[in-house]
């Protein structure tokens, strides 16, 4: 199998990557060449197969990062949130044109590739209790959302057209993330454990009982390899799927990280940020997941697992 991933040199890119790499196999065919994307050269991982990393601009998507005979596409490649709602530019070039030249890419192979696609929650916008079903219509409350919603439908016609086949995630909140906060609005939800977990502070924008829809890195990963593998056909025309995720409160998520490191909470600084409490208070927390369970999607662990996998990864890389 011949595999791309766009946003190659990002943090679920990377760790897709190194899933690959490890076990050498996707479902049952073996991984023949990986082919990274990214505005920077990715660094490869050690692999039983040839890697290659591509560097360029994915609204102007070279031709070498999508080789003849490329079997399955990741797209993750985006402008996240709050870097999307600053830069309107930057956002539509990434998010829609970034989407556009992977179709036509994909249009240029001999044969119709799968493709992954990462959307969002930030999809949709809700009240607090309302609960997301598979028929529930998107209405964005900011840009990023929008572009996400708008990439969904450009590759649902795609597949129509035959040009490729699609299976989109929208996906939760990721955490936790490793590394350093970044530019989504989003962010606080990683660093509000991370942190803590290493001894710093942390700032949390929300009050305690603001409800969230997260996923850990581990599912995340687990979902994008069955996404690639699923059988389509009992998917018909709607080709998105909302994720079986975890709905938890932030007072849920300190008294977790209070239990995984005494005294840990109280790092944790309340901040007022408006612009990011604006884009965070529109995203749903609660989700039917029947049709992704009846699709093979794996539900998801306690949230006391969340914190334990970060904790032996983290020990894991020390």
């Amino acid at each position: 199998m011949r595999i791309v991933i766009t946003g190659g040199g990002g943090f679920l890119g990377q760790r897709l990557a190194r899933r690959l790499a490890r076990e050498g196999r996707i479902g049952d065919q073996p991984v023949t060449e990986l082919t990274l994307f990214d505005i920077v050269a990715p660094p490869p991982p050690d692999a039983p197969f040839p890697v290659r990393s591509v560097a360029g601009d994915v609204a102007d998507l070279p031709a070498n990062a999508m080789p003849m005979g490329t079997d399955i596409v990741f797209h993750l490649a985006a402008v996240v949130s709050a870097a999307a709602e600053a830069d309107y530019d930057l956002g539509r070039r990434v998010n829609l044109r970034g989407t556009d030249a992977v179709v036509d890419s994909c249009r240029r192979l001999t044969r119709p590739p799968r493709v992954v696609f990462t959307s969002s929650v930030a999809s949709f916008s809700a009240a607090p209790d309302e609960v997301i079903g598979p028929a529930t219509r998107q209405v964005p409350a900011n840009s990023y959302g929008a572009q996400k919603a708008a990439a969904e439908l450009i590759l649902a016609d795609a597949t129509r057209r035959g040009f490729l086949d699609a299976v989109t995630l929208r996906l939760p909140t990721v955490s936790i993330r490793p590394g350093r906060p970044n530019k989504a609005a989003s962010s606080f939800v990683s660093s509000i454990l991370r942190e803590p977990l290493g001894g710093e502070e942390a700032e949390l924008p929300v009050a305690d009982d603001f409800r969230l829809w997260i996923t850990s890195p581990a599912h995340a990963t687990d979902w994008l390899l069955h996404a690639a593998t699923l059988d389509t056909a009992a998917m018909g025309p709607d080709r998105s799927v909302n994720p079986p995720g975890l709905t938890v409160s932030v007072g849920e998520m300190l008294a977790a990280l209070e239990a995984a490191k005494p005294g840990a909470a109280a790092l944790v600084r309340r901040v007022a940020a408006p612009e990011i409490q604006a884009i965070v208070a529109t995203w749903p927390a609660r989700f039917d997941p029947a049709r992704a369970l009846a699709l093979g999607f794996a539900a998801h662990g306690p949230l006391e697992a969340l914190v334990a996998e970060f904790l032996a990864e983290t020990r894991g890389a020390a």
